[in-house]
């Protein structure tokens, strides 16, 4: 099994995605910590990345995610993955389709709890150049990210749940 918690910067995947690795008993991965030093210094000085920069990180969480799964692992990813392009190019090499959990919610809120981290490398500059790109998945577990982490993990696992029983 494979479950991407998605969404733009700000969103909560990471807080999200290691509560539902922990329930699910699964590997986390934050795709975060497979960006190379240049895309970070882009980021980090409010520069956009472009596809270019993009698949070869997409390549390596990929390549992290197929290794898991062969290893017979469950994976919980914690990535934007903004783009359908992007989340196939992750999910072809692994040979099995994600089930997606997409965390959203208002630009307000969500430029707000970015002003509010400290020791990130996305300033809050970025986030409407990351909801420009968003194409937002239609198959998805969607969830509202207004409400407290303990409810959107109930949610999430409730879809999950539900979608197991149909297919």
């Amino acid at each position: 099994m494979i479950v991407l918690v998605m969404g733009v910067s700000g969103s909560g995947k990471s807080t999200i995605g290691r509560m539902l690795a922990d329930a699910l008993g699964a590997e986390f991965l934050e795709a975060d910590s497979f960006h190379s030093p240049e895309n970070v210094a882009k980021m980090s000085g409010g520069v956009p990345l472009e596809d270019a920069d993009r698949w070869p990180w997409l390549d390596a969480i990929g390549s992290a995610i197929t290794g898991l799964r062969q290893a017979g692992k469950p994976v919980v990813l914690a990535c934007s993955a903004l783009k359908e392009a992007y989340r196939r190019r992750l999910f072809d090499r692994a040979g099995e389709t994600a089930r997606v959990v997409f965390l959203s919610g208002g630009a307000d809120l969500i430029a707000a709890r970015m002003g509010r981290r400290q020791g990130h490398y996305m300033p809050p500059a970025l986030l409407p150049s990351q909801l420009a790109t968003l194409e937002p998945p239609e198959a998805a577990i969607r969830v509202d990210i207004s409400h407290k982490p303990e409810e959107i993990l109930a949610e999430v696992l409730n879809g999950l749940k539900a979608a197991s029983a149909t297919g």
